[in-house]
């Protein structure tokens, strides 16, 4: 992997590896576990309703930590699915975190530092950690932001999984609406977490294209609609953005 250049002198001085991975678990701390607590209580809620146990779904939030992926497995294997089934479905459903690990890594990565160490943390990329590191990452020193995102990381994932054993025990108190609306509670949140810093206009174009391409996408292909409809949105925001700067 080339090693990143670092070109600002605005950055704030380093915190240091306890520091950061502190301030990364403060910033994970208020509304986004909150958030994705909620989205959790849906799925836990969810399994429960379901017959299924509570070690199912701890294990399931533990190893997995995809909410598209987890449902999909868990409806899935209710339907009495096969393996190779299960496994594709999960593969699509969470193929997305491919792309967004590999964009992370440089903002992250470290020249001198073992690479275990990004390949470590690649398993803690997630929506909502994954979008906070994006956002805040580049503001601070290069040295801090590895322990950021693995701070965040770890407080969000502890809030997912104490979402889960609320919304398994709360099972038969929630309304089934209530269940499908919390699960997508969070690509929401996803959505503001970028809408709050607009400076990079690829960004925004491709939230706009991405939108506008999703109802006629949609109409087109309903299985691949949302999927085809990101891919265009994102493609052509880049080559948008690319040829405003080399205009610029």
């Amino acid at each position: 992997m080339a090693e990143p250049t670092e070109t600002r002198d605005d950055l704030p001085p380093a915190l240091g590896t306890r520091g950061a991975a502190l301030a990364g678990a403060r910033a994970a701390a208020l509304a986004p576990s909150m958030v994705l607590g909620a989205s959790y209580i849906g799925f836990g809620s969810f399994v429960g309703a379901n017959g299924l146990g509570l070690d199912y779904a701890l294990f399931n939030t533990l190893t997995a930590w995809a909410l598209p992926g987890q449902v999909a497995v868990t409806e899935l294997y209710l339907a009495g699915s096969g393996l190779l089934a299960i496994a594709l479905a999960v593969a699509l459903a969470n193929m997305r975190l491919a792309p967004m690990t590999v964009v992370m890594m440089p903002v992250v990565e470290m020249p001198g530092r073992p690479a275990w160490r990004l390949y470590a943390a690649a398993h803690y990329v997630a929506v909502t950690c994954w979008a906070m590191t994006m956002v805040a990452g580049p503001r601070m020193a290069r040295a801090d932001r590895l322990a950021w995102f693995i701070g965040c990381s770890l407080v969000l994932w502890g809030a997912s999984l104490v979402g889960t054993c609320i919304g398994f025990f709360a099972a038969g108190a929630l309304p089934k609406a209530l269940t499908l609306a919390l699960v997508f509670l969070n690509p929401l949140y996803f959505m503001l977490l970028f809408l709050q810093d607009l400076r990079e206009r690829a960004r925004v174009l491709a939230l706009v294209f991405g939108a506008a391409a999703g109802v006629p996408f949609h109409l087109l292909t309903p299985e691949w609609g949302l999927l085809a409809a990101g891919a265009f949105g994102g493609t052509l925001a880049a080559l948008v953005a690319r040829r405003g700067k080399a205009g610029g």
